[in-house]
C-alpha cells in the first residue's frame, strides 16, 4: 500500500511539474522551432535583455508588483491586527468575507473591476485604464492573502507581551512598532512575498484592467504565443518561474520561523 501511494504521489508531481521542466529545458534549446533538442545555448536569454520592449514590460511588471505589494501589505497587516486584537460588530462576517477574493474566479474579479472602472470613468471621468488601474486591481486580491497570512501569525503571539508593554508605559504606536510588529514580522514578510508572487504571475485581472502602455510580462507572453511559441518566450517564462519559486520559498521559510 505504501509503495502504491508513493507511486501515485510521483505521478501527481510529474503531472504538475513536467510541463514546467519542459519549458525550462526548451529555453536552452538551440533550435528555434520544435521540441527536438539540438544543442545548449543562452542566446535566447541574451536576446531578451537586448529587447527594449521586454525591458519596458519588465519595468511595468515590477512597478505594479512593488507598489501593489507595499499597499496591500500595509492594509492587510492593519486589517489582520484589527481582526485579532479588537472586537467590533460584524467581525465574524468580515473575517469570512476575506475568503471571497481567494475563492472567486479570476475572470469574475477581472470583469467586475473592469465594470467598476468603466462606471467610475463614466461618472467621474476617472480613472482611465492604465498602470494605476492594474495596481488597484492587484491590491483588491492581494489584501486578502496578506491578511490571512499575517492573521495566522498574530494568533500565535501571546497577548500578554503587549499587555506587559502597556503596563510599562508604552503607548499604542510604541507597542505596535516595538513589540507586535517585530514578533509578527515573519508573517508580514511572508504575506508580502506571497502578494508579490501573485502580482508577478497574474494575467487575468491584468488583462481586464490594463490600458495602452500598461503591458506586463504575462500579457506579452500571451500575445507572443498567439504568433507562435518561440524559445524567447520559453526563456521569459523560465525567468518568471524562477522569480516566483524564489519568493515562494523565501516566504515559506519565513513562516516556518518560530517566535
Amino acid at each position: 500500500m505504501r509503495r502504491l501511494l508513493s507511486f501515485h504521489a510521483l505521478l501527481v508531481y510529474l503531472f504538475l511539474y513536467l510541463p514546467i521542466l519542459v519549458i525550462v529545458a526548451l529555453s536552452f534549446n538551440e533550435s528555434r522551432r520544435g521540441v527536438h533538442f539540438t544543442g545548449f545555448t543562452l542566446k535566447w536569454y541574451q536576446g531578451l535583455f537586448q529587447d527594449p520592449r521586454v525591458l519596458e514590460y519588465f519595468l511595468n511588471t515590477l512597478t505594479v508588483a512593488l507598489v501593489s505589494t507595499l499597499v496591500s501589505t500595509v492594509l492587510g497587516t492593519l486589517l489582520a491586527l484589527g481582526l485579532v486584537r479588537y472586537r467590533f460588530p460584524g467581525k465574524g462576517f468580515l473575517r469570512y468575507l476575506l475568503y471571497v477574493p481567494v475563492v472567486m474566479p479570476d475572470v469574475v474579479m477581472g470583469i467586475s473591476l473592469l465594470l467598476l472602472f468603466a462606471f467610475s470613468r463614466e461618472l467621474l471621468g476617472f480613472p482611465r485604464l492604465s498602470l494605476l488601474t492594474v495596481i488597484l486591481g492587484h491590491i483588491t486580491f492581494q489584501v486578502a492573502f496578506v491578511t490571512l497570512v499575517v492573521r495566522s501569525r498574530l494568533l500565535l503571539l501571546d497577548p500578554a507581551l503587549e499587555e506587559a508593554a502597556r503596563d510599562l508605559g508604552a503607548r499604542g504606536f510604541q507597542t505596535f512598532f516595538h513589540v507586535t510588529l517585530p514578533l509578527a514580522w515573519p508573517g508580514v514578510a511572508a504575506g508580502a512575498l506571497l502578494a508579490l508572487t501573485l502580482s508577478l504571475d497574474d494575467f487575468v485581472v491584468t488583462f481586464f484592467t490594463a490600458g495602452p502602455g500598461a503591458t506586463t510580462l504575462p500579457l506579452y507572453i500571451y500575445s507572443s504565443v498567439k504568433l507562435g511559441v518561440s524559445p524567447k518566450v520559453h526563456a521569459l517564462s523560465t525567468l518568471i518561474i524562477g522569480l516566483s519559486a524564489f519568493f515562494l520559498a523565501l516566504g515559506y521559510a519565513l513562516t516556518r520561523r518560530k517566535v
